[in-house]
């Protein structure tokens, strides 16, 4: 597929993907606004050609629909994926009948890895220089209450210092001044596990940033694969040939030879900077904590370099069509790597790592919990703060669907575990400390045990004023805001055990109509509670076992202690408004 930036934005021009939009735009909050506003209504990729202030075009909005994220990669990576995982039985011990049969997708993995090309033909040394100025970048100011201008769309590489084995990963860049940027690091990040081996040894740890470049490369940057599964190994399968690299003098990296910009650098050890704030993929913003420090020394770039960027908020973003590209393209690895378990979908509305539901094996008695402890084991899927288990087969991506099997077969006595003090993901504050949390694991197994309600008639509920039901079996409620009545969930235990006892789940919210849509509901409910202190039910100890008894109450209200939702500011609204025939003049 596409080796560059330029040959998806060509396609993109010629599926009419793409709009160039020639009106100065302010890089700060205005261009996001655009954006949000373009990607709601499931809009074109954006070419902003006259930015304020800075030199280089913008683009964003590339992965912004199903059909673009096809666009950019088709539909051979999956099937290669799909033929492989299904003839694992018949390569182990391999046979030359069958790798005959599979001789198409064993020829597609035998063409990935890495080639070096000369710097003739490498356009991103077009331009090169050690006089750096990341000022100079139309980085994007995506909300008022951000820390400064961010790198949304960085690709950063890093080798361990001992093994030399590389990752790439998607770290977002605050650029504080002309050469130095922070670092986020997150706890569960390949860069920062590098950075922890080079600070033991006390060495500054070598880092190249690259922003553009083939598509493959943004997605691989972000995608959940085995550790044994290099970076730039799976984006060269994406591409469908192999990635051009090039050898660049006084850098301890090759760099890729047809990104856009590439800049090369060191994270010193022991060195931190106040970073952030900064609204992210979960709709709220992350507070200012101390984050390693990026200090660059040289850049190479196109002559005519264009910046990609994107925006992230409150779902669904472009981030959210990624993730379920590759949760598609990889869910036939997981029965590999976890037999047992037949399929896995992490939701975007919940940010990800918020919630996961998975189908299991369940041959002999609470096998689904083993599976679930396999799962919670596994790279990214180890900050999975709620997971839900079944071993009925059903589409994941379905929720609705999927909650309702769970809810007719859940005995709370026996499908509830809460783990506490556990890690928690960086941009999730639901556990009340940073990167600190708790887990939840509910199954619903076997054959029902209930037929759920589908609509509440009962009488009204103390205290509260709105009453909604999201699928059978799950109440959604609205009342006093937690500031005003902090302890009504613990008190809704009693009376929803003599009184709604036929609804297992009950969601306790500012708002309950967002019952109405399965994206809101989601957001809502699983970004606003942390398990072990926001989820309420009837328990007694027996033998070190915690008994839940009787429906569970989820107390999924904004907190005040946790970070603000993100909203556009009334003034950037407006201008974005009265200045939209000028960005769209044809339209």
């Amino acid at each position: 597929m596409h080796t560059n930036l330029r040959s998806f934005l060509e396609q993109l021009r010629k599926e009419g993907q793409l709009i160039q939009i020639d009106a100065l735009v302010d890089p700060h909050l205005e261009l996001a606004e655009i954006h949000r506003r373009v990607i709601e209504e499931q809009g074109p990729a954006l070419l902003f050609t006259n930015v304020k202030g800075k030199p280089f075009p913008v683009v964003t909005n590339l992965f912004g629909t199903v059909d673009r994220v096809n666009m950019a990669f088709g539909p051979k990576p999956e099937r290669i994926v799909r033929e492989l995982v299904g003839a694992m039985d018949r390569l182990l011990p391999p046979k030359l009948s069958s790798l005959w049969e599979l001789r198409d997708p064993l020829m597609s993995v035998m063409k990935t890895g890495t080639r070096n090309i000369s710097s003739s033909h490498a356009p991103v040394t077009q331009v090169s220089t050690r006089d750096v100025d990341l000022t100079q970048l139309p980085a994007l100011t995506s909300w008022h209450e951000d820390g400064g201008p961010f790198v949304t769309l960085p690709l950063v590489y890093t080798e361990h210092p001992e093994t030399k084995e590389h990752n790439l990963g998607m770290y977002r860049i605050q650029i504080y001044d002309k050469n130095t940027t922070g670092m986020h690091w997150q706890i569960h990040k390949g860069g920062g596990f590098h950075h922890f081996e080079a600070e033991k040894r006390n060495q500054a740890l070598p880092v190249t940033l690259t922003i553009g470049g083939p598509p493959a490369m943004i997605v691989s940057a972000i995608a959940p694969l085995p550790e044994m599964v290099p970076e730039l190994i799976f984006a060269s399968l994406l591409m469908g040939d192999k990635l051009n690299m090039v050898e660049v003098p006084n850098h301890a990296h090759r760099i890729v030879a047809e990104a856009e910009f590439v800049f090369g650098g060191v994270v010193p050890p022991h060195v931190r900077r106040p970073e952030g704030p900064f609204g992210d993929h979960f709709g709220y913003y992350s507070w200012v904590h101390d984050f390693p420090v990026f200090q660059v020394n040289q850049m190479w770039r196109r002559k005519d370099a264009i910046y990609p960027a994107t925006v992230v908020g409150k779902p669904r973003q472009e981030d959210y069509f990624i993730g379920d590209y590759l949760q598609s393209l990889l869910s036939p690895l997981f029965p590999v790597v976890m037999p047992g378990v037949k399929s896995l979908w992490t939701y975007g509305e919940t940010g990800f790592h918020a919630l996961a539901g998975a189908i299991v094996r369940e041959s002999y008695y609470k096998e689904a919990m083993a599976h679930a402890f396999r799962i919670l084991g596994e790279g990214q899927l180890t900050l999975t703060k709620f997971l839900m288990v079944s071993d009925v087969p059903c589409d994941l991506s379905n929720f609705k669907q999927f909650l309702e099997i769970i809810l007719a077969r859940f005995q709370p006595e026996r499908d509830l575990l809460i783990v506490n003090d556990t890690s928690n993901d960086t941009l999730d504050y639901t556990g009340r400390k940073f990167n600190h949390g708790s887990k939840g694991v509910m199954l619903g197994i076997g054959e029902p045990v209930r037929e759920l309600p589908h609509r509440y008639q009962g009488e009204g509920i103390p205290g509260i004023t709105q009453i909604e039901s999201f699928c059978p079996g799950c109440l959604v409620i609205s009342g006093p805001s937690f500031e005003q009545d902090p302890e009504i969930a613990n008190r809704l235990v009693d009376y929803a055990n003599q009184h709604l006892q036929e609804w297992p789940m009950i969601c306790l919210v500012d708002d309950a109509t967002i019952a109405e849509r399965e994206s809101s509901f989601l957001w809502t409910v699983y970004t606003r509670f942390d398990p072990a202190h926001d989820l309420y039910a009837k328990a007694s100890i027996l033998r070190n076992k915690i008994r839940y008894e009787g429906p569970l109450v989820f107390d999924s209200r904004m907190k005040p202690f946790y970070p603000g939702e993100v909203l556009t500011h009334p003034d950037i609204d407006q201008l974005v408004t009265s200045r939209w025939k000028e960005y769209f003049p044809n339209m």
